[in-house]
């Protein structure tokens, strides 16, 4: 686990980002997409948080927003204490040098006509940092730190591999020595061999740098190994907000246990143990999004509670559950009914329910289908986690 202190360094306060839809002879607006809806948490200094979901669900919007490339809707950011919402000009660029971000295609984040060495080297001349030398200097110091060498400065993209150019990326968010990154699934274009090396770049240069990450990812193993904190996102809304160890051993809301049962495992005893859970309908409209739980259209739970009113009427706030949470560990939970999920015997029934009425569980009509609990996340394959019990350590190693 990263070394973090308890002084945040980045506090979201009911994030909203609504894109408007433009309609009929006049151009009239006739609609919002609300891509972020009413999200808030915090970001510790030197921690990595994830942020995972399904695809749409406004990750990469909440990191677009945190750095003002695009202008909240409503909301508040507070960066090292300083309000930036409604920052501009030479403010906006004073704090947007401790503010850098990693684009989840690096080939078209670079410009192809550029030499990579300049291209690394713009922020330096942007922001009016040391003289030609002094940035060519700074430019060779920073490209062997991210796996290159310095005579690669003279190439263009076209002349790397998607590693090698997501390296250059990296390079280029760090060379203004910033004090947030924002990762953007800068590893999903990437084979997996190169998404570890990747990966333990990010994680090396954290410790070394001091750096804080707002990682954004689809990939719940790849959040898993690299993060600290983990928020779950559904439809703009945050759906649970843990300690990486805690929302992987234990989930309590509905679409995060679905997420999970989602995640290939390798052990063949695994698989027979596994209760998949598969989600039924379609993901509702951002432009008309559910009353009451963005998930209730889906969620599982609420079928086997016999569809409580309760859920298609109030939006359930994100809340803490300090009578099921062990000491010391933070969850907090979206769902008006996630105590049912927090006592064992409860949950291992309310899941096996779940799975059986899955169309992924092939289920016999004379088969018994016992209170299973879900398993543990896959410990084969590309993530070797380290064995621990308290949660504490659950990011492992590659």
């Amino acid at each position: 686990m990263t070394m973090t202190d308890d002084r945040p360094l980045v506090e979201v306060e009911h994030l909203r980002e609504y894109f408007p839809i433009h309609g009929g002879v006049l151009h009239r607006q006739i609609g919002s997409v609300k891509a972020v809806d009413d999200v808030s948490f915090t970001i510790r200094r030197g921690e990595t948080l994830g942020l995972v979901g399904e695809s749409g669900c406004g990750k990469t919007t909440v990191g677009r927003s945190l750095l003002r490339l695009i202008e909240p809707t409503e909301g508040r950011i507070i960066f090292d204490g300083t309000d930036i919402s409604g920052l501009g000009g030479r403010d906006l660029k004073r704090m947007r040098r401790r503010m850098q971000i990693i684009f989840q295609d690096p080939f078209a984040s670079l410009d192809p006509r550029s030499p990579i060495g300049d291209s690394i080297a713009d922020g330096l001349r942007i922001h009016g940092i040391g003289t030609r030398v002094e940035r060519r200097r700074k430019v060779a110091a920073m490209m062997e730190k991210v796996g290159l060498q310095p005579y690669h400065a003279r190439r263009y993209p076209h002349e790397f591999s998607g590693g090698q150019r997501q390296r250059i990326g990296i390079a280029r968010a760090l060379v203004l020595e910033p004090d947030l990154l924002v990762c953007d699934e800068p590893v999903s274009a990437l084979d997996v061999s190169i998404q570890a090396q990747v990966l333990n770049l990010l994680r090396g240069l954290q410790r070394e740098l001091g750096l804080t990450y707002l990682f954004v990812a689809h990939n719940m193993g790849v959040v898993e190994f690299i993060s600290d904190r983990v928020a779950v996102m559904y439809l703009g809304t945050i759906a649970e907000l843990a300690e990486s160890g805690q929302i992987y051993r234990r989930p309590l809301h509905p679409y995060t246990i679905a997420l999970l049962s989602a995640v290939p495992v390798s052990s063949p005893q695994e698989r027979t143990r596994r209760k998949r859970i598969i989600l039924t309908g379609d993901v509702p409209s951002p432009v008309n999004p559910p009353s009451g739980c963005p998930f209730h259209t889906r969620c599982w739970l609420r079928r086997q509670l016999g569809d409580p009113e309760r859920c298609a009427t109030e939006r359930p706030a994100l809340r803490s559950l300090p009578q099921v949470t062990p000491e010391g560990l933070q969850q907090e939970v979206a769902c008006h009914y996630a105590e049912e999920l927090a006592e064992p015997a409860r949950r291992a029934e309310l899941i096996a329910r779940a799975a059986a009425a899955s169309s992924a569980l092939d289920v016999e009509p004379d088969q018994d289908v016992g209170p299973t609990d879900l398993p543990p996340p896959d410990r084969g394959g590309l993530f070797d986690r380290g064995p621990d019990p308290t949660g504490t350590e659950g990011q492992g190693r590659l």
